[in-house]
């Protein structure tokens, strides 16, 4: 088993691994931990945000046992365990080894794959996803060129109706209604449809396309190449046509604006049957919420959970009638279940104590700040780092010196930045007002 053959201490890179290159890939994950200043960080890739509730159960136990208790999830539907101790890697790896969540220890910092949360549960897009997800996670796992992938690289399985695909992934999928698929790299203007059967093998071949093209430049991700998306593109296609694929090179649609974040409450499904959609205040999650939730998964639900890429979490298979019962329960413990929540559209990255970096607790500033629901989305961070910040339009809250920095940011622009020094009430108005 994959757990009895890891080592008790964090491991040295993989020789070809990404970590191995000149400039070093900073990104942690399972085997590889981060020290930040509440402890080490270990981030838990979970493709697709797929958990069942046994690899569920085994990130609560994580949490308590070896770190601070709460689960934190990423702006890519992945876990974060932060508080750990220094010597834990060992007991870690065998715990998340054992539920599954750890398949292959080369490749477990490059499983990111994003997929759209509400595939096969309300009725939208072109197709359910789940087949791609399984599939390329499996290919991935075993290709020794995937290894070399960094812990940025982006995957997004995209089920048609355009939520992931506004993500700007490395490599992306979007079905289309004739079961085809069209592949994405990067910004690159044109795009590829292939036959929906092939979509998996095509995307990886893509990363290991790029990953050839980045040899020599140390790129991480397509937007660091030298050349631009639509040269990798080229190259891309090339290689298709040469293992047999049926290729047709379009301009394909324009990539979404917006979050892409799928409504808060009660999802409508298939006759008698729901899902739950859920957000978490500032991403993080506490024990007796997580339980809450996977109680709800294993006796009410379909027994599994998908984490979102905005950071929440969706219950499938839940009973029509019970819906609106078991959504007032998870509102209950404090998350949250619709558009009402002063929580809704909250966000803020860890800030102090946590973050060396960080300027301000812009936690507990953002819990202070709360008011009414704003039009706009508000991220608040404590450097000009921005970490885990969302895309499209939203409200810019970064910490300085003197205090606070707010601007609108709008298409990767930002607009109007206003100064407001150290005060809470100042600062919440400022903050209220600019979210109108």
């Amino acid at each position: 088993m994959l757990a009895a053959m890891l080592p008790s201490a964090i491991p040295p890179p993989v020789p070809g691994d990404a970590s191995a290159r000149d400039r070093g890939d900073a990104c942690p994950g399972t085997l590889r931990l981060h020290r930040a200043d509440d402890g080490a960080l270990a981030r838990v890739r979970v493709p697709g945000g797929v958990l069942t509730v046994a690899q569920a159960d085994a990130l609560q136990e994580a949490a308590g046992r070896l770190g601070d208790g709460e689960l934190h999830l990423t702006s890519r539907g992945n876990v974060q365990l932060r508080g750990l101790g220094p010597d834990c890697g060992g007991e870690l790896a065998r715990l998340l080894g054992d539920s599954g969540l750890l398949p292959s220890a080369r490749h477990e910092r490059a499983r990111n794959i994003v997929a759209s949360p509400l595939s096969g549960l309300d009725g939208r897009g072109e197709r359910d996803i789940r087949g791609w997800l399984l599939a390329l996670d499996r290919l991935l796992c075993d290709s020794d060129a995937a290894a070399g992938l960094s812990g940025r690289f982006l995957f997004a399985l995209d089920d048609g109706r355009g939520d992931v695909d506004a993500l700007g992934a490395d490599v992306t999928l979007l079905a289309r209604g004739d079961d085809h698929a069209l592949l994405r790299i990067g910004a690159a203007k044109g795009a590829v449809l292939i036959p929906g059967a092939q979509a998996p093998q095509a995307a990886l071949s893509a990363a290991e396309t790029f990953l050839e093209e980045a040899a020599d430049s140390g790129a991480w991700r397509v937007a660091d190449l030298p050349g631009d998306a639509d040269s990798l593109l080229g190259t891309v296609v090339g290689r298709l046509r040469q293992a047999g694929l049926d290729t047709t090179v379009t301009a394909g649609p324009a990539r979404p604006q917006g979050s892409g974040a799928p409504a808060l409450g009660v999802v409508s499904g298939p006759p008698d049957e729901a899902a739950l959609s859920v957000g978490l205040p500032l991403g993080r999650v506490s024990t007796a919420q997580w339980q809450t939730l996977t109680a709800t998964a294993r006796h009410q639900g379909s027994g599994e959970l998908r984490l979102t890429p905005w950071r929440g979490v969706v219950v499938p298979g839940v009973g029509q009638r019970q819906a609106a019962d078991l959504l007032d329960a998870l509102c209950a413990v404090g998350l949250i279940g619709g558009p009402y929540s002063p929580w809704t559209g909250v966000g803020a990255c860890i800030g102090r104590p946590g973050c060396g970096r960080s300027l301000a607790d812009v936690r507990a500033e953002a819990t202070a700040a709360l008011g009414a629901v704003g039009a706009l989305p508000v991220y608040w961070s404590g450097c000009e780092r921005r970490c885990g910040h969302p895309r499209g339009e939203w409200v810019d809250v970064v910490a300085t010196p003197d205090g606070h920095r707010i601007s609108l940011t709008r298409d990767g622009e930002r607009h109007g930045p206003v100064d407001v020094p150290g005060g809470s009430r100042a600062l919440a108005a400022a903050v209220a007002t600019a979210r109108r």
